[in-house]
């Protein structure tokens, strides 16, 4: 069972403890000493450059690996006492004061952030008081997040209505969660007991969530290695062709392809692979007259079949 997002949080503080007394450290100790695996170990290595003792930059940690070993070059620079500005400490103030208000949140963790708080309140002065004025509402996404959060550091399956957008519909669905992480949105890992597979779920999706009392028991599985993307094709999975003129470039932007060829009229013929051709229709309807599908002929005629089931409802609206 991977570990959830708080514990990441606590082993990656140990980890800034931990680099600054092994200069030098060899990678592949760092991970045994944690229980974790090298890619994992690395994964955390990429976001601690983005932390550090200032939000306007500067003082960020300068950590990189060659792959073998860990060097962190600034380490003196970021050990002097924090000196917080008033927008710093009200930021950080609003911030603790919303996070300790999740549901789902443990309890020991949500007395450790009160008072750590209580702490930066005294520290902070008037500033503190100029705090107490403003307040953050996490929007529902923060309340899944919690759900899923507790349900992985209980081991507890969870209940979901679920949106598709391939489908353009609200499903219901049990899964056993495995991990949370992010690629620009916030996503759930999990064993879905609908598709009786590993599947994704991004957590703005989720319509409905609830803890069931049934026990999380996944399969034992290898986690995937996010760091080439979220979408990344089976060479299992079926082929599908797209011609798209030079107004539907874009696709080969933003879609994994095996190829892009160059056409006369300045478009593409795009080569993918999808463990789900169906979920492409939508993809056609959007291209319109700049793109189709061109195989398997079965998922073009039915792209043909919606676009002109689209037209006629538009033109008897």
């Amino acid at each position: 069972m991977a570990a959830n997002a708080i514990d990441q949080t606590r082993r990656m503080l140990s980890l800034v403890t931990y680099l600054r007394e092994r200069p030098g450290a060899r990678v592949a100790d760092v991970a045994r000493a944690f229980g974790v695996a090298e890619a994992e170990l690395i994964s955390d290595l990429d976001v601690l450059p983005l932390c550090g003792t200032s939000f306007r930059g500067g003082d960020l940690l300068d950590i990189d690996t060659d792959g073998e070993r860990i060097w962190w070059h600034n380490p003196d620079d970021v050990a002097a006492p924090l000196r917080l500005a008033a927008d710093e400490a009200t930021a950080l103030l609003v911030a603790a004061r919303a996070v300790a208000t999740l549901p789902g949140l443990r309890e020991s963790d949500r007395q450790a952030l009160l008072r750590a708080t209580a702490k930066l309140e005294a520290a902070a002065g008037e500033t503190a008081a100029a705090g107490d004025r403003l307040s953050v509402t996490f929007e529902s996404e923060g309340g899944v997040f919690a759900e899923v959060d507790r349900a992985i550091s209980e081991r507890r399956r969870l209940w979901l209505r679920y949106y598709s957008p391939a489908r353009d519909e609200l499903t219901e669905r049990e899964v056993d969660p495995i991990r949370l992480f992010a690629l620009g949105h916030t996503y759930m890992e999990a064993w879905c007991y609908r598709s009786e597979a590993r599947r994704t779920f991004r957590l703005d999706r989720v319509a409905e969530i609830r803890i069931l009392d049934a026990a999380a028991a996944p399969p034992e599985l290898e986690l995937r290695d996010l760091s080439e993307g979220l979408v990344q094709p089976s060479a299992d999975d079926p082929e599908v062709v797209i011609e798209v003129g030079p107004g539907g470039r874009w696709v080969a932007e933003y879609y994994p392809h095996d190829s892009a060829e160059e056409l006369p009229d300045g478009g593409l013929r795009i080569t993918l692979r999808t463990p789900d051709p169906a979920s492409l229709k939508r993809l056609a309807l959007r291209l319109g007259r700049d793109g189709h599908i061109l195989a398997p002929q079965e998922l073009a005629d039915s792209a043909r079949e919606a676009a002109r089931a689209a037209l006629e409802a538009y033109e008897q609206g």
